[in-house]
């Protein structure tokens, strides 16, 4: 299993965006990096110093700011469940989604915030993330009314 540290991650994500500036060739993985990247031009003066990244504090409690790292990891990850179908119904349920508010950035940031509450319930009762209930929870959100 794969299992990065926090500096592998924030130096991962530096190296993609010096790559990317660069014009330089880049693997599947990278390339998918890019294109979130991207969509967070907000996160581009925390991506360019690589050294300040990997030492950097992002507390949310402490300095107010969400941490670029783990935002661009989620989205991230819900494009590799969505890839491969796992848990299974997560890509239909995030399709959904995406056409229900005209836009994948949107739709992800939605996935967020179940995947982060299937994390959530996971540890608080010391159980496996409960997959099923997580696209659930995204169906339910691809289907609501305005």
């Amino acid at each position: 299993m794969f299992a990065p540290t926090q500096e592998d991650v924030r130096r991962f994500f530096c190296g993609v965006y010096q790559k990317s500036l660069a014009g330089q060739p880049m693997e599947a993985l990278e390339t998918l990096a890019s294109l979130w990247i991207d969509e967070h031009p907000e996160y581009h003066s925390d991506l360019a110093d690589t050294e300040a990244a990997v030492e950097r504090d992002y507390d949310a409690s402490v300095n107010g700011r969400s941490n670029p790292f783990l935002h661009l990891s989620m989205h991230l990850s819900i494009s590799e469940q969505c890839s491969i179908d796992q848990p299974a119904g997560i890509r239909q349920a995030v399709e959904l989604l995406t056409k229900r508010l005209d836009s994948l950035h949107a739709a992800h940031h939605e996935v967020m915030e179940c995947l982060q509450d299937m994390l959530w319930q996971g540890q608080v009762h010391q159980r496996a993330p409960d997959g099923a209930a997580y696209v659930e929870a995204v169906q339910r959100r691809a289907t609501q009314r305005n």
